[in-house]
């Protein structure tokens, strides 16, 4: 299975704020367990790289990407870190292209039509619609209207309470940030256990939520 398709299936990639070295193992075990096999390492963390090539090496069934990715020269040396995906919160152009050379998905974020069209136009494998609880999950419904070939991730805002909604709508998956972990926490037994059953509850609404 490709990584878009992993990306897909599983529905919801989490978005980890504030990863390090110390902490990103025992963090990506905790939503591997509850079935969220997708992480996002966002790069405005000093060290972020060194926690995506970590997780990489470490994590055998997760899909390591990064994100909050702004130019390619970062993108690179993410990917070069082992990021197979990079998500960012603005279209630019060229590091949508670092990533096709590489051959890791390009996941561009966009929030008008003609925003979300330009993205794919400009070879995003998917688009992440951000920040989508500015309108809801009415509006993923309305873009997939015109435009239903393009994919779209929802981010921003994504509880367990609304995921199902996003998906019905049309999401092909959803990223979530700290609704699912919070690296602020201290890491302890308990709530690394509480990160689990988190994961398990979004993986169980996005599934209810396909079969509707």
């Amino acid at each position: 299975m490709g990584h878009i398709e992993i990306i897909k299936q599983t529905g919801v990639a989490a978005v980890i704020r504030g990863a390090t070295v110390d902490n990103i193992a025992v963090i990506g075990e905790a939503l591997s367990k509850g079935g969220v096999k997708v992480l996002e390492i966002t790069v405005e963390t000093p060290g972020a790289c060194a926690a995506i090539e970590k997780a990489s090496l470490e994590l055998n069934d997760v899909l390591v990407g990064a994100g909050t990715v702004l130019d390619p020269e970062t993108a690179r040396t993410a990917i070069m870190s082992g990021a197979k995906f990079i998500f960012s919160p603005t279209i630019n152009s060229k590091t949508i292209e670092m990533a096709k050379r590489y051959g890791v998905v390009s996941i561009p974020g966009a929030l008008t039509p003609t925003e979300i069209l330009s993205a794919y136009e400009n070879g995003a494998d998917l688009v992440k619609v951000f920040p989508a609880n500015v309108f809801g999950p009415s509006y993923i419904k309305d873009i997939h209207g015109p435009l239903p070939q393009i994919p779209l991730i929802t981010t921003g805002g994504i509880s367990v309470a609304n995921v199902g909604e996003y998906i019905k709508a049309g999401a092909s998956g959803v990223g979530v940030g700290s609704s699912l972990v919070n690296t602020k926490k201290e890491l302890s037994e308990q709530y690394l256990s509480e990160i689990t059953e988190t994961a398990s509850a979004f993986i169980k609404a996005v599934q209810d939520a396909r079969k509707k």
